[in-house]
């Protein structure tokens, strides 16, 4: 490796980063002058031709338009489907791209459904030693939403015509224990972590909804955004809160007299 010395002539010579601290600090008209030049150039920009730019813009958006069904349909829906238990996944809507699934998990899908390339599906590695692989069982109609996340640690049921907004989070297993000697050894989660999520037909997430292991949510139930959901959550009600309470009843319906207090 080699050391440059540099001689006090080629010190005294001035270096582009002396040009450039100039430029930006000094009160020279010179100076001021190039900084008018640099702010003006970063916001040039060619004039819109009325009509032309009309038509560039239609024929740029129905390019990628055709382009991305055609992934859609010929690439990315194919692959996942593939990897969904046979038969599944009739008719799917996928957009955005392909969802990342991990883990042994096994997906059954109903017809119709919609999902977003950016949900994520795991399966819990660390189960019972003979035990069937974890299962996500998805209604028909139903709805997946964008960064929505399912963590499947031995079963969750989406039933039908269940709406998952965005960012939705299905905790069915932790990933770690409590104990934190064990989490610091690398030890995985323990079976009482785990639990089975439900989500029964109709039920409707609001963006960034977390449902924790071992909870159903009943028929038509509505949970408000960034709710946390703990505990069972009866039919056809609206629920929300961390952790999340039943509100009010839904217009036209029953609870069958469920306190929304408890």
């Amino acid at each position: 490796m080699s050391i440059e010395i540099l001689t006090p002539e080629a010190k005294a010579r001035p270096s582009l980063r002396d040009f450039r601290r100039w430029a930006r600090t000094a009160d020279h008209p010179l100076a001021r002058g190039v900084r008018a030049l640099w702010y003006t150039s970063r916001s040039a920009q060619m004039p819109v031709i009325p009509g032309v730019h009309r038509i560039l813009w239609s024929l740029w958006l129905g390019g990628r338009n055709l382009s991305a069904s055609l992934t859609r349909a010929l690439w990315w829906t194919p692959l996942l489907r593939a990897r969904l238990e046979p038969g599944s996944g009739r008719g799917l809507y996928l957009y955005g791209g392909l969802p990342l699934l991990l883990g042994p998990v096994r997906v059954q899908m109903g017809d119709a459904c919609r999902m977003s390339g950016q949900v994520t599906i795991t399966g819990r590695v660390h189960g019972v030693a003979g035990s069937p692989a974890p299962l996500l069982n998805i209604g028909r109609n139903v709805d997946l939403g964008w960064q929505t996340t399912i963590a499947v640690g031995r079963r969750v049921e989406i039933g039908d015509d269940v709406r998952l907004a965005g960012r939705n989070f299905l905790a069915g297993y932790p990933g770690h224990p409590l104990n934190p000697e064990d989490r610091a050894q690398g030890l995985p989660d323990t079976e009482d972590q785990v639990g089975d999520i439900i989500l029964e037909p109709g039920v409707w997430l609001a963006t960034g909804v977390t449902v924790c292991a071992g909870v159903r949510i009943g028929r038509g139930t509505v949970v408000a955004a960034g709710s946390v959901v703990t505990r069972d959550l009866p039919t056809n009600v609206l629920a929300g809160g961390v952790p999340a309470k039943v509100i009010r009843s839904l217009p036209g319906t029953d609870t069958g007299g469920f306190d929304h207090d408890a």
